[in-house]
């Protein structure tokens, strides 16, 4: 018997590709001229007209650029990695939006990654980009003496720290004013009528913990305040749970202090917790801040006085310095911006008790 043929219906292929060389016909112009266009670094040669119309077509026929060809040509991935200490702290997501929106209005794009502040897979998180030939590294996990980043810097890596810094000043940064905002807190804290001001002040070894510390010692004087009745305390970490050690560490011996300044909001949302477990209102019995106006501060119990930071706004900050680092034709000085801070006063702060507590009650756990 004989078999019958069976006639399978084939899908209509795909047309091909646009090319280069397609744009360049339709536009009516050399292929050079295209890829001049729509490189960042040459597009400036081409006239605005002549930009549009290659642009126009681009649009029309649906050509996207071959980036694999592209890097191979220039080196270039047009890709930066981003390298975030803890993705959880609520302070790092508008500072990420901010990095990607400034590189994306570039033709670039980013690549986050968390170390959880630990240096092991830090290393293992800035090898694994450095492999993908990310065209350089935005980096917010820096710590003050960081002889990793100078040694990249050196090995002509592009590196720019954002949030913190290092002591190298040839890595270029993008910090807040970290004396005024401890400036304006500490003022405020004296004109509600505090003496004994405590602070617990972030990790030593991170320029944003160091910094804050030192505005802190420095600024006491200014307000005719004694360091021997503002006593510091060191955290470990910019969380929660430092906050509730170095609390309890100052209500153990805390001799009269009315006010507790911390080195940023997570520590302060720390503080409070404990406060209440020791049976310590806030702010009838102990006034509490913070620093950075991270989102949600607003809406605990009660709502944090602390210091605004522009974190969106360093972001695209360190996007533009990094941009023009890497488009430059020749070296460029290192950038070191400081962003504006913002006094925000809520409901934690107020002024002292009448009779302030030496001794914390018995904790309730």
């Amino acid at each position: 018997m004989k078999a019958k043929s069976v006639h399978r219906s084939s899908a209509p292929a795909k047309p091909p590709r646009p090319r280069l060389k397609d744009v360049a016909r339709v536009a009516g112009v050399h292929v050079s001229t295209v890829s001049r266009a729509l490189n960042d670094t040459t597009s400036h040669l081409i006239t605005a007209e002549v930009r549009a119309r290659i642009r126009e077509v681009c649009d029309r026929l649906g050509y996207v650029p071959n980036q694999t060809a592209y890097s191979l040509r220039t080196n270039r991935t047009r890709t930066v990695g981003v390298v975030i200490p803890d993705i959880t702290n609520p302070v790092f997501p508008p500072i990420i939006r901010g990095i990607e929106d400034g590189l994306f209005e570039h033709g670039y794009v980013a690549i986050t990654v968390n170390t959880d502040g630990h240096e092991a897979r830090e290393k293992l998180m800035i090898e694994t980009l450095l492999a993908r030939s990310v065209d350089g590294l935005i980096m917010a996990n820096v710590r003050h003496a960081d002889a990793s980043i100078s040694e990249l810097a050196r090995h002509s890596v592009e590196v720019v720290t954002v949030n913190r810094r290092v002591d190298d000043p040839a890595v270029p940064s993008v910090v807040n004013r970290e004396d005024e905002g401890v400036r304006l807190m500490l003022s405020h804290l004296a004109r509600l009528g505090h003496h004994r001001i405590a602070h617990i002040a972030g990790p030593q070894n991170t320029s944003t913990g160091r910094r804050r510390f030192e505005c802190f010692r420095a600024a006491l004087s200014e307000h005719g305040l004694s360091s021997a009745a503002c006593p510091a305390v060191f955290a470990g970490a910019f969380n929660e749970a430092e906050g509730e050690r170095c609390t309890c560490a100052l209500l153990a011996d805390r001799a009269g202090v009315t006010a507790i300044l911390c080195a940023n909001d997570r520590i302060a949302v720390g503080a409070i917790a404990e406060l209440r477990r020791h049976g310590l209102d806030c702010p009838r019995d102990m006034s509490v801040t913070g620093f950075n106006d991270m989102p949600f501060v607003d809406r605990i119990d009660p709502p944090l006085t602390t210091i605004r930071v522009a974190q969106y706004a360093a972001g695209k900050s360190a996007a533009t310095i990094m941009v023009e680092r890497l488009t430059a034709a020749m070296p460029v000085e290192p950038r070191h911006e400081l962003m504006p801070v913002e006094l925000v006063v809520r409901a934690s702060s107020a002024p002292p008790p009448t009779s302030p507590h030496l001794s914390s009650r018995p904790a309730s756990r």
